[in-house]
């Protein structure tokens, strides 16, 4: 690729800084990370993004994840062209949620009951409540690196937006807050035992990416999710798999499918609203049922179940079959082969990961099992090999901490040409 053309994007940023915190409406978007001024996007199409310059990339971001399919694919755009032709908003029900949250107790058999929200962070913040309520308990258990949202009792030693930019916690927060607040250690049962042994009858519930993704994607040790059940199980307390990103992403069934474990309430977002703002939270219909009006945990929100998000819901999952899983999981085999080579020339300073269609390429040798491990990624070349794909054409998250996604619409010429661009860009950046 040429010398991208980067003059629209500026002028833009110059002109959000004025009017928006930051330039940005999510922190992570504003490459502070990686340098320069963000691709201002002007439209998007399959496995393509298309910038306000007229530079075209191979998206690797996919909307955060919940371009599954890739952008605009057809029978979303459909299914939402047809849902606003009858209205976008009512504040009452409307059959498309009764739909969405049928095939998602269908596919996910341990949610028997689910709860349509807004976002991910409003899904953990609701789940977190209601496990509070059910036990009677106060205390939480969390891991450093995984992200859950927002909201206060959570940003402690959270990964992704936070650690892009080196804060390990957000003024604002009070220390009231968070402390019934437990932060162990991703991949390390021994830290979740000693946590149930110092808080004996305290711990609501252990909340968990499945697989971390908001330090780069960090696959579960063997032993670790089904460690965790068995820990909640002995103690008395609930097991929630943040599924916000991992949902119905690796596995037909979410990640509780792909590894065999169980929990007792879910957290939900991105693919199941096909791209447009969605959240869920499901589990077990005796805990689900103490949600109001049936029960007495207070939740609510004007937008949730909105039609719109639904039938983009409802769209994105009929297209995913077990067939559809398969061709996920050998683009990502593919790209994993190819960076296999790479890493193998380079073992002291790279490694690559992945679980099904989500992948990081960190700057880090060993691998990464942890926050700690994370931590020592090598960011000042993640962000000259960040800028060096992005004059390639290849967009990836501008962030070591993130997970690149792989969608429906990326060809074995997509993956190998990126493959093609990693190795150029990455030993450009080891040999400097």
């Amino acid at each position: 690729m040429s010398a991208r053309a980067t003059g629209q994007s500026e002028k833009l940023f110059e002109a959000a800084r004025a009017v928006i915190p930051g330039g940005v409406n999510s922190p992570v978007r504003a490459f502070g990370a990686v340098g320069g001024a963000p691709l201002f996007i002007a439209s998007a199409k399959g496995a393509t993004i298309t910038d306000v310059d007229g530079n075209e990339y191979i998206d690797y971001v996919g909307s955060w994840g919940p371009a599954i399919l890739g952008h605009r694919d057809d029978a979303t755009m459909a299914a939402v062209s047809e849902a606003a032709s009858k209205g976008w908003s009512y504040g009452a029900p409307s059959p498309l949620e009764v739909d969405l949250a049928e095939e998602v107790c269908k596919r996910v058999p341990s949610v028997e009951m689910v709860r349509m929200v807004n976002s991910g962070t409003e899904a953990t913040l609701s789940a977190l409540r209601l496990a509070r309520a059910a036990t009677g308990r106060n205390r939480i258990v969390k891991f450093s690196g995984c992200y859950h949202g927002h909201h206060d009792g959570l940003l402690v030693a959270a990964g992704s937006g936070l650690a892009t930019f080196g804060t390990p916690s957000s003024p604002g927060v009070t220390p009231g807050t968070t402390a019934d607040t437990i932060v162990c250690h991703f991949n390390d049962l021994d830290s979740v035992a000693a946590a149930f042994k110092d808080n004996p009858g305290d711990i609501a519930c252990v909340i968990v990416e499945p697989v971390a993704g908001n330090m780069g994607v960090v696959p579960p040790a063997d032993g670790f999710l089904g460690g965790l059940r068995s820990l909640c199980t002995e103690n008395g307390a609930l097991l929630i798999l943040d599924e916000v990103m991992t949902g119905f992403r690796v596995a037909r069934g979410c990640a509780q499918e792909r590894f065999g474990v169980t929990p007792d309430l879910t957290t939900m977002g991105k693919v199941i609203g096909g791209g447009l703002p969605v959240g869920a939270y499901g589990g077990r219909a005796d805990l689900m049922r103490r949600i109001s009006p049936e029960g007495d945990v207070y939740q609510a929100g004007t937008l949730s179940g909105n039609p719109l998000a639904m039938a983009a819901g409802l769209a994105t999952l009929a297209q995913l079959d077990d067939a559809a899983y398969d061709r996920l999981e050998s683009l990502g085999a593919r790209l994993e082969g190819h960076a296999r080579a790479l890493v193998e020339n380079h073992p002291d300073h790279l490694s690559f990961q992945r679980v099904g269609s989500m992948a990081t390429l960190f700057f880090k040798g060993g691998g990464v099992r942890s926050w700690d491990d994370a931590a020592a990624c090598d960011t000042e070349r993640f962000g000259k090999y960040f800028l060096a794909m992005l004059d390639e054409g290849i967009y990836l998250p501008p962030s070591q901490f993130e997970a690149y996604f792989i969608s429906l619409s990326h060809t074995d010429a997509d993956i190998d040409r990126t493959a093609e661009a990693m190795l150029k860009c990455a030993q450009a950046v080891l040999s400097r």
